[in-house]
Protein backbone atom coordinates (compact mmCIF):
# COMPACT_ATOMS: atom_id res chain seq x y z
CA UNK A 1 0.00 0.00 0.00
CA UNK A 2 1.67 3.24 -0.91
CA UNK A 3 1.84 5.74 2.03
CA UNK A 4 1.11 9.14 1.38
CA UNK A 5 3.27 12.09 2.49
CA UNK A 6 1.50 15.08 4.25
CA UNK A 7 3.35 18.26 3.30
CA UNK A 8 1.25 20.52 5.45
CA UNK A 9 -2.61 21.84 6.41
CA UNK A 10 -4.46 24.83 5.61
CA UNK A 11 -7.44 26.28 7.26
CA UNK A 12 -10.36 27.25 5.59
CA UNK A 13 -12.07 29.67 7.31
CA UNK A 14 -16.19 30.48 6.31
CA UNK A 15 -18.27 33.11 7.67
CA UNK A 16 -20.32 32.05 11.09
CA UNK A 17 -23.75 30.28 10.21
CA UNK A 18 -21.45 27.54 7.24
CA UNK A 19 -21.15 24.79 9.81
CA UNK A 20 -23.44 22.58 7.40
CA UNK A 21 -21.57 23.78 4.21
CA UNK A 22 -17.89 23.26 5.59
CA UNK A 23 -19.07 19.86 6.73
CA UNK A 24 -20.19 18.47 3.22
CA UNK A 25 -17.76 20.14 1.26
CA UNK A 26 -17.45 18.60 -2.51
CA UNK A 27 -15.11 20.35 -4.84
CA UNK A 28 -12.11 23.27 -4.56
CA UNK A 29 -10.14 24.87 -7.01
CA UNK A 30 -7.84 27.66 -6.91
CA UNK A 31 -7.84 30.91 -9.45
CA UNK A 32 -4.20 32.52 -10.41
CA UNK A 33 -5.09 35.41 -7.52
CA UNK A 34 -4.80 32.39 -5.08
CA UNK A 35 -8.16 32.63 -4.14
CA UNK A 36 -9.59 28.95 -3.23
CA UNK A 37 -13.33 28.16 -4.84
CA UNK A 38 -15.60 25.71 -3.15
CA UNK A 39 -18.62 24.05 -3.77
CA UNK A 40 -20.94 21.75 -1.35
CA UNK A 41 -23.65 19.42 -1.57
CA UNK A 42 -27.47 20.55 -1.19
CA UNK A 43 -26.74 24.70 -1.69
CA UNK A 44 -26.67 27.03 -5.31
CA UNK A 45 -24.08 29.02 -4.39
CA UNK A 46 -20.18 28.96 -5.24
CA UNK A 47 -17.85 29.76 -2.12
CA UNK A 48 -14.68 32.02 -2.45
CA UNK A 49 -12.11 32.16 0.36
CA UNK A 50 -8.98 34.94 -0.09
CA UNK A 51 -5.36 34.43 1.29
CA UNK A 52 -5.65 35.62 4.71
CA UNK A 53 -2.31 34.61 6.00
CA UNK A 54 0.19 31.63 4.86
CA UNK A 55 -1.67 28.07 5.50
CA UNK A 56 -4.85 30.47 5.86
CA UNK A 57 -7.74 31.20 3.86
CA UNK A 58 -10.64 33.49 4.87
CA UNK A 59 -13.07 36.71 4.08
CA UNK A 60 -15.61 33.92 2.47
CA UNK A 61 -17.95 35.47 0.15
CA UNK A 62 -20.84 33.38 -1.74
CA UNK A 63 -21.66 33.85 -5.38
CA UNK A 64 -25.19 32.90 -6.07
CA UNK A 65 -25.03 30.43 -9.30
CA UNK A 66 -28.64 32.12 -10.51
CA UNK A 67 -26.80 35.36 -10.86
CA UNK A 68 -24.74 33.87 -13.47
CA UNK A 69 -26.50 31.73 -15.62
CA UNK A 70 -30.18 30.92 -15.72
CA UNK A 71 -31.22 27.65 -13.39
CA UNK A 72 -34.59 25.84 -13.68
CA UNK A 73 -35.10 25.46 -10.40
CA UNK A 74 -33.26 28.46 -8.98
CA UNK A 75 -34.50 28.01 -5.11
CA UNK A 76 -33.55 24.02 -5.35
CA UNK A 77 -29.86 22.68 -5.15
CA UNK A 78 -27.51 22.02 -7.56
CA UNK A 79 -25.39 19.31 -5.97
CA UNK A 80 -21.93 21.16 -7.32
CA UNK A 81 -19.60 18.12 -7.42
CA UNK A 82 -16.58 19.66 -9.65
CA UNK A 83 -15.09 23.07 -10.03
CA UNK A 84 -12.42 23.44 -12.32
CA UNK A 85 -10.60 26.81 -13.97
CA UNK A 86 -9.10 27.66 -16.83
CA UNK A 87 -8.10 30.67 -18.82
CA UNK A 88 -10.56 33.07 -16.94
CA UNK A 89 -13.49 30.83 -16.45
CA UNK A 90 -14.57 29.02 -13.55
CA UNK A 91 -16.48 25.96 -14.59
CA UNK A 92 -18.73 23.67 -12.47
CA UNK A 93 -20.86 20.48 -12.97
CA UNK A 94 -23.62 19.07 -11.40
CA UNK A 95 -23.69 15.23 -9.86
CA UNK A 96 -26.54 14.67 -13.24
CA UNK A 97 -27.97 12.28 -10.77
CA UNK A 98 -31.27 10.88 -9.48
CA UNK A 99 -31.98 10.49 -5.52
CA UNK A 100 -33.38 8.13 -3.32
CA UNK A 101 -35.30 9.99 -0.40
CA UNK A 102 -33.93 9.50 2.84
CA UNK A 103 -34.63 7.83 5.92
CA UNK A 104 -35.61 10.07 8.73
CA UNK A 105 -36.13 7.96 11.19
CA UNK A 106 -39.61 8.89 12.72
CA UNK A 107 -41.98 7.06 11.12
CA UNK A 108 -41.15 3.52 10.22
CA UNK A 109 -43.72 3.03 7.15
CA UNK A 110 -43.18 6.41 6.06
CA UNK A 111 -39.79 6.02 6.04
CA UNK A 112 -40.01 2.68 4.07
CA UNK A 113 -42.98 4.29 1.68
CA UNK A 114 -39.73 7.67 1.52
CA UNK A 115 -37.29 4.38 0.64
CA UNK A 116 -39.57 3.64 -2.68
CA UNK A 117 -39.38 7.31 -4.10
CA UNK A 118 -36.56 8.25 -6.63
CA UNK A 119 -36.88 11.73 -7.65
CA UNK A 120 -35.20 14.03 -10.63
CA UNK A 121 -33.81 17.69 -9.89
CA UNK A 122 -33.55 19.54 -13.17
CA UNK A 123 -30.10 21.54 -11.51
CA UNK A 124 -28.28 18.60 -11.15
CA UNK A 125 -28.41 18.09 -14.64
CA UNK A 126 -25.65 21.17 -15.23
CA UNK A 127 -22.54 21.96 -16.55
CA UNK A 128 -21.40 25.81 -16.94
CA UNK A 129 -18.80 28.24 -16.86
CA UNK A 130 -18.80 32.12 -15.07
CA UNK A 131 -15.93 34.38 -15.94
CA UNK A 132 -13.93 35.17 -13.01
CA UNK A 133 -11.68 38.07 -12.88
CA UNK A 134 -9.30 38.87 -9.87
CA UNK A 135 -11.36 36.63 -7.67
CA UNK A 136 -15.01 38.32 -8.56
CA UNK A 137 -17.47 35.77 -11.07
CA UNK A 138 -18.87 38.41 -13.70
CA UNK A 139 -21.52 37.85 -16.15
CA UNK A 140 -19.84 39.01 -19.36
CA UNK A 141 -16.80 40.79 -19.39
CA UNK A 142 -13.52 41.33 -21.57
CA UNK A 143 -10.58 38.79 -21.34
CA UNK A 144 -7.74 40.48 -18.92
CA UNK A 145 -5.73 39.59 -21.98
CA UNK A 146 -7.54 40.83 -25.07
CA UNK A 147 -10.34 43.31 -24.40
CA UNK A 148 -11.80 41.88 -28.11
CA UNK A 149 -12.29 39.00 -26.51
CA UNK A 150 -15.45 39.13 -24.99
CA UNK A 151 -15.94 36.07 -21.89
CA UNK A 152 -19.90 35.15 -21.24
CA UNK A 153 -21.42 32.87 -18.47
CA UNK A 154 -22.96 29.66 -20.07
CA UNK A 155 -24.18 26.36 -19.79
CA UNK A 156 -24.72 23.29 -21.82
CA UNK A 157 -27.55 23.21 -23.07
CA UNK A 158 -31.38 21.82 -21.80
CA UNK A 159 -32.94 19.40 -22.58
CA UNK A 160 -36.30 18.41 -21.09
CA UNK A 161 -35.04 15.69 -18.59
CA UNK A 162 -31.23 16.90 -18.96
CA UNK A 163 -28.56 18.49 -21.24
CA UNK A 164 -27.61 17.63 -24.23
CA UNK A 165 -24.40 15.16 -23.14
CA UNK A 166 -27.18 13.00 -21.02
CA UNK A 167 -29.72 12.66 -24.12
CA UNK A 168 -26.52 11.69 -25.62
CA UNK A 169 -25.51 9.31 -23.63
CA UNK A 170 -29.06 7.39 -23.77
CA UNK A 171 -27.95 5.48 -26.45
CA UNK A 172 -24.85 4.82 -25.36
CA UNK A 173 -24.06 0.92 -25.34
CA UNK A 174 -22.33 0.71 -22.06
CA UNK A 175 -23.77 3.98 -20.22
CA UNK A 176 -27.43 4.09 -21.69
CA UNK A 177 -29.37 1.59 -19.31
CA UNK A 178 -28.83 4.16 -16.63
CA UNK A 179 -30.24 6.96 -18.69
CA UNK A 180 -33.66 4.97 -19.70
CA UNK A 181 -34.03 3.62 -16.27
CA UNK A 182 -32.90 6.23 -13.63
CA UNK A 183 -30.68 4.63 -10.93
CA UNK A 184 -29.57 7.12 -7.94
CA UNK A 185 -26.54 7.83 -6.55
CA UNK A 186 -24.79 6.07 -4.19
CA UNK A 187 -26.63 2.95 -5.92
CA UNK A 188 -24.16 2.24 -8.73
CA UNK A 189 -26.45 4.77 -10.68
CA UNK A 190 -24.75 7.84 -12.90
CA UNK A 191 -23.33 10.27 -11.01
CA UNK A 192 -20.71 13.10 -12.07
CA UNK A 193 -18.01 13.85 -8.86
CA UNK A 194 -15.44 14.75 -11.22
CA UNK A 195 -14.19 18.00 -13.44
CA UNK A 196 -11.40 19.00 -15.36
CA UNK A 197 -10.84 21.32 -18.00
CA UNK A 198 -8.58 21.98 -20.61
CA UNK A 199 -9.45 24.73 -23.24
CA UNK A 200 -12.74 23.54 -25.07
CA UNK A 201 -11.79 20.11 -23.74
CA UNK A 202 -13.58 18.73 -20.76
CA UNK A 203 -13.57 15.59 -18.31
CA UNK A 204 -16.08 14.54 -16.29
CA UNK A 205 -15.19 11.82 -13.78
CA UNK A 206 -17.77 9.41 -12.71
CA UNK A 207 -18.29 7.68 -9.25
CA UNK A 208 -20.80 5.41 -10.96
CA UNK A 209 -21.49 3.56 -12.43
CA UNK A 210 -18.49 0.99 -12.08
CA UNK A 211 -18.83 -1.52 -15.09
CA UNK A 212 -17.65 -4.96 -13.58
CA UNK A 213 -14.59 -2.89 -11.62
CA UNK A 214 -13.98 -0.23 -14.53
CA UNK A 215 -14.88 3.41 -13.71
CA UNK A 216 -15.60 5.49 -16.69
CA UNK A 217 -14.38 9.06 -17.21
CA UNK A 218 -16.05 10.95 -20.36
CA UNK A 219 -14.53 13.39 -22.58
CA UNK A 220 -16.25 15.77 -24.15
CA UNK A 221 -15.45 19.34 -26.09
CA UNK A 222 -17.96 22.40 -26.53
CA UNK A 223 -18.60 25.48 -28.09
CA UNK A 224 -20.98 28.23 -27.78
CA UNK A 225 -23.80 28.07 -30.14
CA UNK A 226 -25.72 30.81 -28.85
CA UNK A 227 -25.41 33.59 -26.05
CA UNK A 228 -25.29 31.71 -22.78
CA UNK A 229 -25.68 28.43 -24.78
CA UNK A 230 -23.24 25.54 -25.06
CA UNK A 231 -23.09 22.39 -27.25
CA UNK A 232 -21.30 19.38 -28.32
CA UNK A 233 -18.59 19.26 -30.29
CA UNK A 234 -17.06 16.23 -31.76
CA UNK A 235 -13.95 14.90 -31.28
CA UNK A 236 -11.29 12.67 -31.83
CA UNK A 237 -10.24 10.48 -34.85
CA UNK A 238 -13.86 9.03 -35.10
CA UNK A 239 -15.68 12.49 -34.73
CA UNK A 240 -17.66 11.42 -32.17
CA UNK A 241 -20.01 13.27 -29.16
CA UNK A 242 -17.94 12.35 -26.51
CA UNK A 243 -14.85 9.58 -25.52
CA UNK A 244 -15.00 7.20 -22.94
CA UNK A 245 -11.82 6.24 -20.79
CA UNK A 246 -12.26 3.47 -18.67
CA UNK A 247 -9.99 2.98 -16.25
CA UNK A 248 -9.62 -0.14 -13.49
CA UNK A 249 -9.33 1.64 -9.94
CA UNK A 250 -9.19 -1.73 -8.08
CA UNK A 251 -12.94 -0.96 -8.11
CA UNK A 252 -13.61 2.38 -6.77
CA UNK A 253 -15.25 5.19 -8.88
CA UNK A 254 -14.11 8.45 -9.89
CA UNK A 255 -14.56 11.22 -7.16
CA UNK A 256 -12.31 14.10 -8.30
CA UNK A 257 -10.00 14.81 -11.15
CA UNK A 258 -7.36 17.31 -11.99
CA UNK A 259 -4.89 18.04 -15.13
CA UNK A 260 -1.08 18.05 -14.02
CA UNK A 261 0.84 18.79 -18.00
CA UNK A 262 -0.66 15.66 -19.93
CA UNK A 263 -1.84 14.06 -17.17
CA UNK A 264 -5.22 13.41 -14.98
CA UNK A 265 -4.90 12.88 -11.36
CA UNK A 266 -7.74 10.86 -10.30
CA UNK A 267 -8.93 10.63 -6.79
CA UNK A 268 -10.92 7.18 -6.84
CA UNK A 269 -13.49 6.36 -3.50
CA UNK A 270 -16.84 4.14 -2.99
CA UNK A 271 -19.08 4.18 -5.35
CA UNK A 272 -21.89 3.30 -2.71
CA UNK A 273 -22.87 4.67 0.55
CA UNK A 274 -19.97 2.90 2.51
CA UNK A 275 -16.29 3.09 3.90
CA UNK A 276 -13.96 2.43 2.36
CA UNK A 277 -10.30 3.03 0.54
CA UNK A 278 -9.95 6.64 -0.75
CA UNK A 279 -6.91 6.13 -3.76
CA UNK A 280 -5.54 8.59 -6.06
CA UNK A 281 -4.23 7.85 -9.77
CA UNK A 282 -2.28 8.97 -12.33
CA UNK A 283 -3.71 8.49 -15.55
CA UNK A 284 -0.43 9.21 -18.47
CA UNK A 285 -1.27 11.01 -21.36
CA UNK A 286 -4.89 11.53 -21.17
CA UNK A 287 -4.68 15.12 -23.12
CA UNK A 288 -3.58 13.28 -25.94
CA UNK A 289 -6.00 10.34 -26.47
CA UNK A 290 -7.90 10.53 -29.72
CA UNK A 291 -10.76 7.71 -28.72
CA UNK A 292 -12.10 5.55 -26.40
CA UNK A 293 -9.63 4.28 -24.18
CA UNK A 294 -8.86 1.08 -21.25
CA UNK A 295 -6.32 1.44 -18.81
CA UNK A 296 -4.88 -0.23 -15.87
CA UNK A 297 -2.07 -0.38 -14.16
CA UNK A 298 -1.00 -3.53 -15.99
CA UNK A 299 -1.26 -1.93 -18.75
CA UNK A 300 1.70 1.04 -17.66
CA UNK A 301 -0.86 4.20 -18.22
CA UNK A 302 -2.14 4.36 -14.76
CA UNK A 303 -0.09 4.57 -11.46
CA UNK A 304 -1.44 4.15 -7.90
CA UNK A 305 0.23 7.13 -6.22
CA UNK A 306 -1.10 6.49 -2.51
CA UNK A 307 -3.54 5.96 -0.44
CA UNK A 308 -5.61 8.61 1.20
CA UNK A 309 -5.47 7.90 5.37
CA UNK A 310 -8.86 5.80 6.35
CA UNK A 311 -10.98 6.81 9.17
CA UNK A 312 -14.47 5.20 9.19
CA UNK A 313 -17.23 7.35 9.73
CA UNK A 314 -15.28 10.53 8.24
CA UNK A 315 -13.01 12.31 6.40
CA UNK A 316 -15.00 11.44 2.72
CA UNK A 317 -12.39 12.99 0.55
CA UNK A 318 -14.23 14.63 -2.18
CA UNK A 319 -12.21 17.58 -3.82
CA UNK A 320 -8.84 18.53 -4.73
CA UNK A 321 -6.54 20.60 -6.35
CA UNK A 322 -3.11 21.59 -7.13
CA UNK A 323 -1.06 24.16 -5.21
CA UNK A 324 2.57 25.07 -4.52
CA UNK A 325 3.41 24.24 -0.69
CA UNK A 326 6.92 24.11 0.99
CA UNK A 327 8.94 24.39 -1.97
CA UNK A 328 6.48 21.54 -3.79
CA UNK A 329 5.51 23.53 -7.65
CA UNK A 330 2.19 20.84 -7.88
CA UNK A 331 1.31 19.40 -4.52
CA UNK A 332 -2.28 18.06 -3.92
CA UNK A 333 -4.72 19.98 -1.45
CA UNK A 334 -7.73 17.60 -0.08
CA UNK A 335 -11.09 18.53 0.97
CA UNK A 336 -13.15 16.39 2.87
CA UNK A 337 -17.47 15.59 3.08
CA UNK A 338 -18.27 14.59 6.88
CA UNK A 339 -14.78 15.65 8.41
CA UNK A 340 -13.39 14.32 11.36
CA UNK A 341 -14.07 16.40 14.14
CA UNK A 342 -10.63 16.85 15.08
CA UNK A 343 -10.23 18.95 11.68
CA UNK A 344 -13.24 21.06 12.67
CA UNK A 345 -12.28 24.89 14.38
CA UNK A 346 -15.32 26.46 16.65
CA UNK A 347 -17.86 26.30 13.99
CA UNK A 348 -16.76 27.64 10.98
CA UNK A 349 -13.00 26.65 9.90
CA UNK A 350 -11.91 23.10 8.74
CA UNK A 351 -8.30 21.98 8.40
CA UNK A 352 -7.54 20.57 4.28
CA UNK A 353 -4.91 18.31 3.79
CA UNK A 354 -1.59 18.81 1.33
CA UNK A 355 0.14 16.00 0.22
CA UNK A 356 3.38 15.51 -1.73
CA UNK A 357 2.73 14.12 -5.31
Amino acid sequence: MPYPFLLSRVLLQFEQGAEQLLKELSAITMTPDRSLWLGSDEVNTIERLSAVEPYIFGHHQPFKINDFVDLREPDTEIDVEGLSYDDSYLWFTGSHSPKRQKVKGKDVQKDIERLAKVGTELNRAILARIPVIDGKLQKQCSHPKSEARQLTAAQLQSTEDGNVLTDALKDDPHLGMWLKNPIPSKENGLDIEGLAVHGDHIFLGLRGPVLRGWAVILEIAVKEVEPGVLGLKKIGKHKQRYQKHFVNLNGLGVREVCIQGKDLIILAGPTMALEGAMQVFRLKHALDRSSDTLSSIDSGDLKLLFDLPFTIGSDHAEGLVLVSCLGYDDALMVVYDSPDPRRLIKSNAVFADIFRL
